[in-house]
């Protein structure tokens, strides 16, 4: 297979996962990562905890005024619930290594790109990502934020207007990258 016709693969298979995102969820490599730990941590050290805070509590008689083990049920109900929360993400997940694609320059999920505020000069550099690991402060913008959407298939040297809540903003691409 040539570079070329794995980028596009690489392209149909991001819009087949970000067209249905009920049964898949696009994340990069580094976001899976991060869901994996999370799900290791909640069934290795917060369930075992729990399921220990429960038995202490139960130690102490009557449950009926007991609210350490009222507490305890209601922390072990979010963690299993988170725990079939990540089970279902990762499950479901397109997972998508930047580094391996080539989409010939074009903004597409997992690219980095560098923009310039046209209005005040300023420049700024996020990376689209999926929505669970979306974080402004790392550079990091949700692929269904308004930015990314306008994004989306276009090139460096291309200007871009979006919609944000302060009115429209427009942006020059100065750069795609793949890292």
């Amino acid at each position: 297979m040539s570079c070329i016709e794995a980028a596009l693969r690489s392209l149909y298979v991001f819009n087949l996962a970000y067209e249905n995102t009920m049964s898949s969820v696009p994340l990069t490599v580094h976001g899976a990562q991060l869901l994996k730990d999370e799900l290791h941590r909640l069934k290795h050290v917060e369930r075992p905890a729990v399921i220990n805070a429960i038995s202490e509590a139960r130690a102490q008689g009557d449950l009926s005024e007991n609210a350490e083990y009222d507490a305890a049920k209601e922390r072990q109900s979010f963690i299993e619930g988170r725990i079939a929360e990540l089970e279902g993400k990762l499950s479901a997940a397109q997972i998508i290594d930047p580094k391996l694609l080539d989409a010939e320059g074009r903004v597409v999920f997992a690219a980095t790109v560098t923009l310039e505020d046209l209005d005040s000069g300023d420049k700024v550099t996020y990376q689209i990502v999926g929505d669970d690991e979306a974080d402004l402060k790392q550079s990091k913008i949700s692929i269904s934020s308004p930015i990314a959407r306008a994004l989306i298939g276009k090139y460096a040297g291309d200007e871009v207007e979006v919609q944000a809540p302060g009115g429209v903003r427009g942006y020059e691409i100065i750069a795609v990258n793949y890292i």
